[in-house]
């Protein structure tokens, strides 16, 4: 199955996991790739190994509500 990765670099901006959100349910419902995400963007992707979190339905149920990201940003400011 073909993946596609996702990240939230740079500061957290109002709707980032409103966007995963729609992202992963859009591909899943579409029987698309599966979405995988990449924690604290560049940061987690150059870890060894790579910091990931597999997105689906179920991961993204209820984020509309958390602040910020679920995965986390590259922000060190």
């Amino acid at each position: 199955m073909k993946k596609i990765a996702v990240l939230t670099g740079g500061g957290d901006c109002p709707g980032l996991n409103a966007v995963l959100r729609s992202l992963v349910l859009t591909l899943e419902g579409a029987g698309g790739p599966e979405v995988v995400g990449l924690c604290d963007a560049y940061h987690g992707l150059l870890d060894d190994p790579p910091r990931v979190m597999h997105l689906d339905g179920k991961t993204v149920d209820g984020i509309l509500v958390e602040g910020g990201t679920i995965l986390g940003t590259s922000n060190s400011g």
